[in-house]
């Protein structure tokens, strides 16, 4: 299996003694990274005859340690590897593992192999302690650094972009996001990937860069969003109250707090009453609309809040069409029974679905999230004449 190979020549190690651990041990034809900073770059003798016969080698020297491994981490993923060999010092062990757990997921195996700087004559004089040319002090945090990186990047794939609808009040922010403006460089992710797992490449750390500009764009404060915890049923969750370990929808009246869910085949659905100012937020995938979670959130805002059905507005956002969504013919059939026109085709071993139909809607694009929040006094103002 072809791996990835990191040279870490900032944190006491050389090319010279690396090489024999290079040559010993790595998978055959392996791509080599060298993480030098500035340490190395203008040394006579950078390249190693060892080197030469490697897939290929790439030099990693960017201003500091999280731009490196960022763009590391890029490469890395447009070759689709997931194994990384990493031969580095025991401090610089200890230094990469808090980089790695910021900048990679589960999904990346990193195996940590210490070289022997003792004996080699190149590896003289103390190491560096930090980013060379990272932040702004020798002892930057690696998340600040990496936050502060992350946040000069430029917008990929176009600008930050909010749908927004005419349902909703002008007493309640509100918004579906799209996929352009955002950091994530997973082609098979919308750079403005919203969500991380330990199953996808993308880190909590882009995720939250996406998120925090998402917000500002937006006008809230993206500390304040919180996400349904998905389990594809119907439960919903009042804030407040004891927060389950899953569930596809939350209620509020609590002003700042922005309610959010997640949307692409499936449907972010957010619910407003402007009388009894209470907020909701719904994810509606086929097995939540056949157990019908829009309904369990209207009947949790009139029976926790007190709210009239006639005065709460429904906005659904955008989701997958029936053109493109199908499903096992005795699970598309049970569609059928909240709407004949559901299933166009019922007949067809996988018959189309109009999820969209089934929570009474029409159709739209695709998205990411659907956020939703009450806006305080502040924010209802109109501005000053003065």
């Amino acid at each position: 299996m072809t791996e990835a190979v990191l040279l870490d020549l900032i944190h006491g190690c050389c090319p010279a003694c690396t090489a024999p651990s290079l040559l010993g041990e790595s998978a055959p034809d392996p791509h080599v990274f060298l993480l030098c900073g500035t340490r190395f770059r203008d040394r006579k003798g950078f390249e190693v005859s060892c080197l030469s016969s490697c897939r290929s080698v790439h030099v990693l020297d960017s201003g500091s340690t999280a731009e490196c491994l960022f763009r590391f981490k890029v490469t890395v993923d447009q070759l689709d590897l997931s194994s990384v060999r990493v031969l580095t010092s025991p401090q610089g062990q200890q230094v990469l593992l808090r980089y790695q757990q910021l900048l990679f997921t589960a999904v990346y195996t990193f195996d940590y192999q210490m070289v022997d700087t003792h004996t080699c004559p190149s590896c003289t004089g103390p190491a560096p302690t930090h980013s060379p040319g990272g932040g702004e002090s020798e002892d930057e945090d690696e998340e600040e650094e990496v936050c502060r990186f992350l946040q000069r990047l430029p917008a990929l794939r176009g600008d930050v972009t909010v749908l927004r609808s005419s349902l909703i009040p002008e007493c309640f922010g509100h918004g579906f996001s799209t996929r352009g403006g955002g950091v994530s460089s997973i082609q098979t992710l919308s750079s403005l990937n919203l969500f991380s797992s330990r199953r996808r490449r993308d880190p909590e750390a882009v995720v939250m860069e996406n998120r925090r500009r998402l917000a500002l764009h937006a006008g809230f404060n993206h500390q304040e969003l919180r996400l349904v915890k998905v389990n594809h049923a119907s439960d919903v969750w009042v804030l407040g109250k004891a927060e389950p370990q899953s569930y596809d929808a939350m209620v509020t009246n609590q002003t700042g707090v922005v309610l959010g869910a997640p949307g692409a085949d499936c449907m972010p659905i957010l619910f407003a009453d402007p009388v009894s100012k209470v907020i909701a937020a719904a994810h509606a995938g086929w097995k939540g609309t056949l157990l019908g979670v829009a309904m369990a959130t209207v009947e949790t805002m009139v029976k926790e809040f007190g709210c009239c059905k006639s005065d709460i507005v429904v906005a659904v956002g955008p989701s997958v069409g029936a053109c493109c969504f199908t499903l096992e013919r005795d699970q598309a059939l049970n569609f059928s029974h909240i709407h004949p026109d559901c299933v166009p085709d019922p007949e067809s071993a996988r018959p189309h679905v109009n999820i969209r139909l089934a929570n009474r809607d029409g159709p739209n694009f695709g998205t990411q999230v659907g956020f939703l929040w009450i806006k305080d006094t502040e924010e209802r103002a109109p501005p000053s004449n003065r």
